[in-house]
């Protein structure tokens, strides 16, 4: 009996080594879930460009705007739909000086009379970029042409070859009219690496 006995004391002292090592032993940790980043796509970013380009003209800030055109190839602004190399390219670094020029340059012709289009910048801005409220207009559209067809082509796809437009429009103001008097305003966007810039300002109307 004795000796049954001093066999049991090294089997208990073992079962309770054996549960004070279980109980040591770590509950494993569980990470945490990683957050599911859905990719912004490339119109939801190019709409946030324009909207920024929008307020910037809308405002008249051309720092802002500066800020968005592209480093180097510039902006082109183009007083109607059909895009020319000789349409006048500033600079980035050039556009926030713009309103204070008053160098009247040559911006292209009036339709209809063929007259030349000679203005400053400001005189510019207020006829053939910002001549309506495009921070509120009616319709804006991506990579589609809204604008009634004049007799100005648009080739702003050829023009701009891996562009992406956006165009602000109002369907006309004045119900004599009949629409007529249609304005649209296309913001032509150049990707550089990640990024996209703006590179055209398009203004677009009923032309004969």
């Amino acid at each position: 009996m004795k000796a049954f006995r001093l066999l049991l004391i090294p089997f208990f002292s073992i079962l309770v080594v054996s549960c004070a090592a279980a109980a040591e032993i770590p509950s494993p940790t569980i990470a945490p879930a990683t957050p599911t980043v859905t990719p912004v796509s490339t119109e939801e970013m190019i709409r946030h460009k324009a909207d920024r380009v929008i307020k910037a003209l809308h405002d008249r800030d051309l720092d802002l705007l500066a800020s968005l055109v592209h480093p180097t190839q510039g902006i082109r602004f183009s007083p109607y739909a059909f895009v020319r190399d000789a349409d006048i390219t500033v600079p980035a670094e050039d556009v926030p000086n713009l309103f204070s020029e008053d160098v009247v340059l040559l911006w292209g012709v009036y339709d209809g009379s063929g007259a030349p289009i000679e203005l400053t910048f400001e005189q510019y801005y207020d006829q053939f970029i910002y001549d309506q409220d495009f921070d509120s207009a009616e319709e804006i559209g991506y990579n589609r042409r809204i604008g009634g067809e004049g007799g100005t082509i648009n080739n702003i796809s050829d023009f701009y070859p891996g562009g992406e437009m956006v165009e602000f429009h109002f369907t006309g103001f004045n119900p004599d009219y009949d629409g007529l008097d249609w304005r649209s305003l296309r913001l032509v966007f150049i990707q550089e690496g990640d990024e996209w810039f703006l590179v055209g300002i398009v203004h677009d109307e009923w032309t004969i």
